[in-house]
């Protein structure tokens, strides 16, 4: 029901401005690591100058100009002309010394003095799209940049006094910052994009294809196989380097962050309860969003958040995940687009039965009326961004009731559900991958709310990578047989150490995942 709010600035570092020409064959010092888990680098780029810049999940850019033995940190801040968010993982150089970057979930910005400035598009120039940039998503050609996001693929000639929106045909052409929009996308949710002679490469969950313009105007051709260069790597003095959870890696050191002889957690195990399907086909986006869990604040920027997010441009068809009655189809919490369907299960718990509910927020339409009934995978809303939301998506909360009353489950003034729980423990893992679900406890026994669970990787979704898992807060509910205090489902099978920080103390647990299972895992010191 609750969406992102929109970051906070906090304060720029100094940069050092003198960017000489080449890296000269210096060792690459070590980035700065203030949370002692590592950091973890979304992107790694070289600009014409030879200086090196890496995006980071949450601690903003590092900048390595040549034959620097430090690196200079650039953060957002309350300053006019920060970066807009720490969260950045595209970066593009212009043809005249300007440093393009792109975030996951703030837009996008533009410095044209060496990264001591910086003029951004967000919200305020974007509206409630447009937010969340592809990985290595902002490419450049000559005076031309292309900025790819989660609504499509931005152009500018100028260096963003104009634009031209590249949309798909799915919803209303929402324009952003664009004076003209062209439909010409297959799916506006553009995961790759790239440069070749003939053409912008783009890749989306509906395929590759080629944008060719021409002075009469812009056509499309399909590409069967796209060629982009290596996500988040780079060649530095003749050695690949790629980024990691866990900093900058050679790329022939494969080992995982966290490398210890530890206690080993449960063995995986059937799931307690009958999965219900996903909301999204997977001819859409059917990852869930992993920078906003449920319980989750992204490392204390936002709201205990009340469930999961499937981000997907406006218009894209939403499902019912089970059979059952539709009890609200309207406006709720801050008018937001909703539908509740109360489900045909009943959960015998030890606390007594519990009602199953699944509520979809922000669409921009439905296709359903209170009181009809519905069957499992029957279309019941359209994607949108009603209500107070800052980008396009399906917002979906699982809620295990006590009674089947609709007030208690959908309330336009309440923004923590008192049932909410955490839907990845309600709807069935992405083929191939398993669920990972336990306690944090401190010495004596008590939950530790919001611990950070490092060691988990996941590759998939890359737009919104996966950086740790958060324990539950004070507004956020376990599920009543499972009595968890974090839950990450869609995690490839193997096998994975994981630590996390308990009064002061890291603790680590090694666990096995496999398909179509749950591992659980207790941590305490």
């Amino acid at each position: 029901m609750t969406s992102r709010r929109l970051p906070r600035p906090a304060r720029l570092a100094p940069l050092c401005l003198a960017l000489p020409a080449a890296l000269a064959g210096q060792a690459l010092p070590a980035l700065p690591d203030s949370s002692g888990w590592g950091v973890h680098v979304l992107a790694v780029a070289r600009d014409p100058r030879g200086a090196l810049w890496v995006g980071t999940y949450g601690q903003g850019v590092y900048h390595l100009p040549a034959g620097s033995p430090t690196w200079q940190p650039i953060r957002r801040d309350t300053t006019p002309g920060s970066l807009s968010w720490d969260f950045v993982h595209a970066f593009g150089f212009g043809p005249r010394g300007e440093i393009w970057y792109g975030t996951v979930g703030n837009g996008w910005g533009l410095s044209r003095d060496g990264g001591r400035t910086w003029t951004n598009w967000t919200f305020s120039q974007l509206g409630p799209e447009w937010q969340y940039v592809a990985p290595d998503g902002i490419v450049t050609r000559a005076e031309t940049t292309w900025v790819a996001t989660a609504d499509g693929v931005q152009m500018t000639l100028d260096n963003g006094a104009r634009w031209t929106a590249l949309v798909d045909s799915t919803g209303p052409p929402a324009r952003g910052p664009a004076d003209t929009a062209v439909t010409i996308l297959s799916s506006e949710y553009v995961r790759r994009i790239g440069l070749d002679r003939r053409g912008l490469l783009v890749s989306s969950p509906r395929g590759h294809q080629r944008l060719i313009r021409t002075p009469e105007g812009w056509y499309s051709e399909p590409v069967a196989t796209a060629v982009f260069p290596p996500r988040n790597s780079l060649l530095i003095e003749g050695r690949r380097w790629r980024g990691t959870p866990c900093g900058l890696k050679p790329a022939t050191d494969t080992l995982p962050c966290q490398r210890r002889t530890v206690k080993v957690g449960d063995a995986p195990a059937a799931p307690k309860t009958t999965w219900f399907r996903r909301p999204i086909e997977r001819s859409d986006n059917s990852h869930i969003d992993q920078t906003y869990r449920y319980g989750s604040t992204m490392g204390g920027n936002f709201q205990q958040h009340q469930g999961v997010e499937f981000n997907n441009p406006d218009g894209t068809p939403v499902y019912a995940i089970g059979p059952g009655k539709v009890v609200h189809a309207g406006p709720a919490e801050q008018g937001a687009l909703t539908v509740a369907i109360l489900h045909d299960n009943l959960l015998d718990t030890p606390q007594g039965a519990r009602r199953i509910f699944s509520v979809y927020y922000h669409n921009s339409a439905i296709d359903v009326t209170a009181g009809e009934r519905v069957a499992a995978g029957q279309q019941i809303a359209r994607v949108g961004n009603s209500g107070r939301a800052t980008n396009d998506h399906l917002h979906l909360e699982v809620h295990a009731a006590p009674g089947a009353d609709p007030a208690q489950i959908v309330d336009s003034l309440q923004r923590f559900p008192p049932y909410t729980t955490n839907p990845e423990l309600w709807i069935e893992p992405l083929p191939g991958t398993g669920l990972v679900a336990g306690k944090v406890v401190d010495a004596e026994g008590n939950p530790v709310p919001q611990a950070r669970v490092y060691g988990l990787v996941k590759p998939d979704p890359a737009e919104t990578p996966f950086s740790f898992a958060e324990t539950y807060g004070d507004k956020t509910h376990s599920h009543p047989l499972y009595g968890e205090h974090f839950a990450v489902g869609d995690v490839p099978p193997g096998e994975y150490v994981l630590g996390v920080e308990i009064g002061g103390r890291k603790v680590f647990r090694k666990v096995t995942v496999e398909a179509g299972l749950l591992t659980w895992v207790v941590f305490s010191p």
